[in-house]
């Protein structure tokens, strides 16, 4: 039997996965109200699309700022969970605190606990609400990437530290030099999987007064008030998330097929 190739199937994944939004959507569509002319409908949708796709770039944003800040300290969390004593005591707990902790509660905290401003030499710094949602979401995405870095550290054969310390490399050397080059690589999908999943978190912002895609969905629902249009809204910012995410979850996958099978 003939075997597919991981490009053929990740292709076949992502049809699959489109011809099934395809038919929710149509039943929903179907399923909502009749409210509004048609053509009148995708007027007003058309006129409110561009300030959709603003509120999106701003989940975008935030996503992107959040997995930056996160993998900063994500790397030093996991470079720290591996020693012992009480810094890897308190990495591990870091780890395990951020990685079971509610998102929506870390966003309320962070956008109430810090301050609303800066005081630095006389003058107010101001400290926006999207930069707390940032490092409210940075503190899972740490706790993730800590772990996606310890995993990759774990999976280098000890024959290769064994093999470098007897060429009388010290570990960090050991650490830079051989075993973070092959960690990359193995970071690099779960890390990818991380930012999808920090992406679709980033819908939370809309609660604590973020002007997001589902915040502008809900100003345009409201000004416009008929149900077949916020049906209509809603699910296009479903489908900008899927349409941003699902890409990155099939390179993903595609990237794991193709190293794994490099690796053998």
């Amino acid at each position: 039997m003939a075997s597919t190739s991981p490009a053929v199937s990740t292709a076949r994944t992502g049809s699959y996965a489109a011809a099934t939004i395809a038919v929710a959507g149509a039943v929903l569509w179907l399923l909502a109200p009749r409210d509004i002319e048609p053509a009148h409908l995708l007027a007003l949708f058309a006129q409110w699309l561009p300030a959709l796709l603003r509120g999106f770039a701003v989940n975008v944003s935030m996503s992107a700022g959040a997995l930056a800040l996160g993998t900063v300290i994500g790397l030093l969390i996991g470079a720290s969970a591996a020693r012992q004593g009480v810094a890897g005591r308190l990495a591990r707990l870091w780890v395990q605190a951020f990685r079971n902790a509610p998102w929506l509660v870390l966003i309320f905290f962070t956008t109430y606990a810090l301050p609303f401003e800066f005081r630095i030499g006389g003058h107010g710094v101001p400290f926006p609400d999207w930069l707390k949602v940032i490092a409210a979401l940075a503190l899972p995405a740490s706790a993730n990437v800590a772990e996606v870095f310890r995993g990759a550290v774990q999976s280098i054969p000890g024959t290769q530290w064994d093999a470098a310390g007897s060429l009388a490399m010290s570990r960090r050397q050991i650490l830079w030099w051989i075993v973070l080059p092959q960690c990359v690589r193995r970071m690099l999908p779960p890390w990818m999987n991380v930012y999808s999943i920090i992406t679709m978190g980033t819908a939370l912002s809309s609660l604590v007064g973020i002007h997001d895609v589902l915040d502008t969905a809900r100003i345009a629902s409201t000004t416009v008030a008929h149900s077949s249009f916020t049906v209509l809204m809603y699910m296009a910012a479903l489908a900008l998330f899927f349409l941003y995410c699902y890409p990155v979850g099939l390179l993903t996958r595609a990237l794991e097929r193709r190293w794994s099978g490099s690796a053998r």
